[in-house]
């Protein structure tokens, strides 16, 4: 009890303080290992993030990676890891803001950037699936280490995503799968059309659940999903890599080209 107790007290005094607890780190067969950790938002809500890397990874550039509406970071997990396998440093979170009655894709957006902020990033791609989609894009558009956003079956919410990408000064890139209820009719194709650097590609036969990995099926039942495609899910995967890389770049230059500081969205942190 005692040591449970000045556990508590320690991790209570680190939210508090802005940093991180103490990690727990995974070790597997693909080298990459998984360190937990939590920050406080700026509103005082604990954000539980996972970090995926290979030791002795470069961490110039850091992956920030959003879950869907009702979902959590275990959804994104098959991705970061995949990210993490092939050199890129990921992060997943929880969103604070994701529940029925409380969602802020706003808030969120700037959640994912206080992430970065404590992780201490350089440089940052931000990266969601569905609601996540539209958070990562919100944190492109309003953070300067941002190299870009690549949106996963974006689905846009009262027309925060085309706002956001008519002022976006970064390229965007939507991996897009076939129009259906839950993702909107494909509503994240408007928003990518509002931006002047944006690129989309469709992954035919893909349904809005291919894009999570793991999927369950809680997400199966309210999309009306046949069984995932693991030939689909694994083209999402390549893609989402093609996607990362061609904003990392290689060349420095290439990285400056689109950094100009963002135009505030309207959203005081």
């Amino acid at each position: 009890m005692v040591c449970q107790s000045k556990f508590t007290a320690v991790l209570v005094a680190c939210l508090v303080a802005g940093c991180a607890p103490l990690p727990t780190r995974l070790d597997s067969s693909d080298g990459v290992r998984v360190d937990r950790g939590a920050l406080l938002s700026r509103t005082g809500c604990v954000l539980d993030y996972s970090r995926y890397r290979r030791p002795g990874t470069p961490e110039a550039v850091i992956v920030i990676l959003g879950h869907g509406f009702l979902r959590t970071q275990r959804q994104m997990s098959g991705l970061a890891r995949a990210l993490a396998a092939s050199g890129l440093s990921t992060v997943t979170m929880d969103f604070c803001r994701t529940g029925p009655w409380r969602t802020s894709h706003v808030r969120n957006g700037f959640d994912m950037i206080r992430v970065a902020d404590g992780l201490h990033a350089r440089r940052v791609v931000y990266v969601g699936f569905s609601a996540g989609g539209l958070a990562a894009l919100i944190a492109a558009r309003n953070d300067a280490r941002a190299l870009g956003a690549v949106t996963l079956d974006l689905v846009d919410a009262e027309g925060i995503g085309r706002r956001a990408a008519a002022g976006l000064e970064r390229p965007l890139i939507g991996l897009v799968g076939d129009p259906s209820a839950c993702n909107a009719r494909s509503n994240g194709l408007a928003v990518l059309a509002a931006s002047r650097q944006a690129r989309s590609e469709h992954i035919p036969g893909a349904t809005h659940c291919d894009f999570e990995s793991p999927t369950d099926q809680l997400c199966q039942l309210l999309c009306g999903s046949a069984r995932p495609s693991r030939d689909a899910s694994g083209r999402i995967v390549r893609a989402a890599l093609a996607a990362i890389r061609s904003l990392v770049g290689d060349e420095p230059s290439d990285r400056a080209r689109f950094s100009p500081p963002p135009r505030p969205l309207g959203y005081r942190q």
